[in-house]
């Protein structure tokens, strides 16, 4: 009958305040041998804790819709940093990355080069590709970034991306649609609010035979949640298809289509020193990195 009253006074305390009411029951208490005091005390706690947070569930909600031309460009939104609690709930853009089991993507902070190794193929067939290239930025982590490095201040960056099966084609002889299926895919980098609008292939060239790369420099468009208008970028592609490989590995460097001609050349330069070659026999076993979230079929 005791431990009905003491809950049920501070259960309904019309202004509870857990500090003010343990002190009110302290004396009342101070008769109860100790091991009725503690299990008061515990009962009282768990119907404090157990009402819902309303504040919290508001935040979770306002987390959940990102502002997409705030975010390519200082990596916040309207909930917060895009840090590992900001990124819960939101899904990952597919980019057609499967990750090696066992790997990591890693950047040497003092040459800003960035390695990773993927799978590519089928389930019964993978292969192991290594992807390297060069970044002067920040190689960014957690569950909704696949391989992309990115400037804070401005929103420029640089992304890897897989594409389907090419069918037995050459580099040379695919359409620039295919590349661009990928990159524009609703699921895909640019398409939080959407598929990007207004795109338009500005160049398509094969560079030397040497490297074995095709570029192609695009631009278009994407909504923004915020003012719903479409915000104006530019990008460049940089295609290989590594030996062995099936699948077409790329890297795409993007800004706002107000800055490009500032930033191209530093692009150009990332674009230049992208690799993706069969990786180096290891212990690693062929088998995808499990990301849980994942809709890539491998």
């Amino acid at each position: 009958m005791l431990s009905v009253l003491v809950l049920i006074y501070l259960s309904t305390s019309s202004a509870f305040t857990p500090s003010r009411n343990f002190r009110r029951c302290e004396t009342y208490l101070s008769a109860i041998n100790r091991r009725d005091v503690l299990y008061k005390t515990s009962a009282a706690v768990a119907i404090v804790t157990s009402k819902p947070n309303y504040a919290n569930a508001d935040a979770a909600a306002i987390q959940d819709s990102l502002d997409v031309d705030n975010f390519l460009r200082t990596g916040v939104d309207g909930g917060g940093n895009m840090g590992v609690s900001s990124q819960a709930g939101k899904s990952r853009p597919q980019t057609g990355v499967v990750f090696r089991d066992g790997s990591e993507v890693l950047q040497d902070k003092r040459s800003g080069q960035v390695s990773a190794e993927l799978l590519t193929g089928t389930k019964k067939d993978p292969k192991a590709v290594l992807v390297s290239f060069v970044s002067p930025w920040k190689l960014e982590t957690g569950p909704v970034f696949d391989v992309e490095c990115r400037d804070g201040r401005t929103g420029n960056g640089a992304f890897v991306a897989v594409t389907k099966s090419v069918g037995g084609k050459s580099l040379e002889d695919l359409p620039s649609s295919f590349f661009l299926d990928r990159l524009f895919d609703p699921t895909g980098r640019f398409s939080f609010y959407g598929a990007p609008t207004d795109i338009k292939v500005k160049s398509s060239k094969i560079s030397d035979a040497s490297s074995k790369k095709r570029y192609l420099e695009l631009s278009f468009s994407s909504l923004s949640q915020s003012t719903n208008a479409e915000i104006p970028r530019k990008a460049l592609l940089v295609a290989t298809l590594p030996e062995g490989s099936d699948n077409v590995i790329m890297l795409v460097g993007s800004a706002n289509a107000s800055r490009w001609s500032s930033v191209k050349d530093s692009i150009v330069k990332i674009a230049d020193t992208f690799t993706a070659i069969p990786a180096p026999k290891s212990n690693l076993k062929l088998r995808a990195k499990d990301r849980s979230n994942s809709i890539v079929d491998f």
